[in-house]
Formats: structure tokens, C-alpha cells, sequence
């Protein structure tokens, strides 16, 4: 049995290819008569459940929001750039390692900083500076 390529996501982390499925549909918009004659628009779907990915990767991906994974748990790319069928492909490809490849980084926790007196007394002070300019301007009635 031949092995099938993989997909590296990450130095841990490999997909076998056959758990992508591919299709060629044809590219939206203007373009003339190539776009009504090829299929050059590649659509990449993968099914996050059904797949070799570890459960901390199914599961952060799930619970990512983003336009191109679905209610039912498959990411969608769809890619029209370019007008050659394989550079569409290999941009969608692109798109979907780093994807997958953003939700094992974890975000750093944030400290909050406070802001030092002198910077408070200083934003206090212009907004009592700006607010003199602005009475000054207006037309008093007595």
C-alpha cells in the first residue's frame, strides 16, 4: 500500500493529504471567455471531525471564529486569484496550513499597566485647557 503525502502544519503536526477533498468549479466575476470555459477556481474542503488532527487542534478549531468553517465542522477555502488552476490550489493550500496553524499559538496573558499620576494631571490639565478655549468662543447672552 503506497503511503499517501503529507501535509506539514506544524514541526508535530502532519495531515495526510487524502483528507483534503478538492474541487474545480469555475472562477465568479469578470474575465472574458476563459472564465465561462475552465474551471480554474479552487475549492478546498476539509471535515475538522473526521480527521487525523490532534483533539486540541479539533477542538480550538470549532471553537475559532471564522467565516470559512462551518456550522457542521468543515473548513471551506475557496480561491479565484489567479487565473491558473494549480497557483489557485496552492494558494487555498496556503490559507488552510495557516489556519490550522494559528490556533496552536496561545495568546500571552495581558497585564494591565496603570497610567502614572503625572500622566493623569497632564491629560486633566489639556482638558481644562481645551474646554477654556471652547467657552471662550461662545457668544454669551446678559
Amino acid at each position: 500500500m503506497p503511503k499517501s503525502a503529507m501535509i506539514k502544519i506544524s514541526n508535530r503536526v502532519e495531515l495526510p493529504e487524502n483528507e483534503i477533498e478538492w474541487q474545480f468549479i469555475r472562477s465568479s466575476g469578470a474575465g472574458g471567455q476563459n472564465v465561462n470555459k475552465v474551471s480554474t477556481a479552487a475549492q478546498l474542503i476539509f471535515d475538522i471531525k473526521n480527521s487525523s488532527l490532534p483533539e486540541f487542534y479539533q477542538q480550538r478549531l470549532l471553537q475559532k471564529a471564522d467565516h470559512r468553517i462551518t456550522a457542521s465542522g468543515k473548513i471551506i477555502i475557496k480561491c479565484q486569484a489567479s487565473r491558473s488552476q494549480d497557483a489557485n490550489r496552492q494558494t487555498a493550500l496556503a490559507q488552510f496550513i495557516a489556519l490550522v496553524a494559528s490556533v496552536a499559538e496561545v495568546a500571552k496573558k495581558r497585564i494591565p499597566t496603570r497610567a502614572t499620576k503625572s500622566s493623569q494631571t497632564k491629560r486633566l490639565d489639556t482638558k481644562k485647557q481645551r474646554g477654556a478655549t471652547k467657552a471662550m468662543r461662545q457668544l454669551k447672552l446678559d
